[in-house]
């Protein structure tokens, strides 16, 4: 087993493992639409399914959010 450290948090993975092998394990919702980072680099889709990880990896499962309102649409009640 190796150590990786997984959105800031210490655990064990057998090696060999890639990217989309972790993302299974960890049951990530929502798995085409996360983005990841293994050692604060953005790591292209393509290269999920090869990408193989090593002992003491920082891998970062994230989530861009849009929204917000714009100006115009937001109602002032004074």
């Amino acid at each position: 087993m190796a150590k990786l450290i997984v959105n800031g948090e210490d655990q064990e993975v057998q090696l060999p493992a890639t990217v989309a092998d972790l993302i299974k394990q960890n049951n990530v919702a929502q798995p085409d639409m996360v983005s990841v980072q293994v050692n604060e680099e953005f790591v292209d889709r393509e290269e999920f399914a090869t990408l193989q990880l090593n002992e003491g990896d920082a891998v970062d499962f994230l989530y861009f959010m849009g929204g917000g309102q714009d100006k115009e649409s937001i109602e002032y009640r004074f």
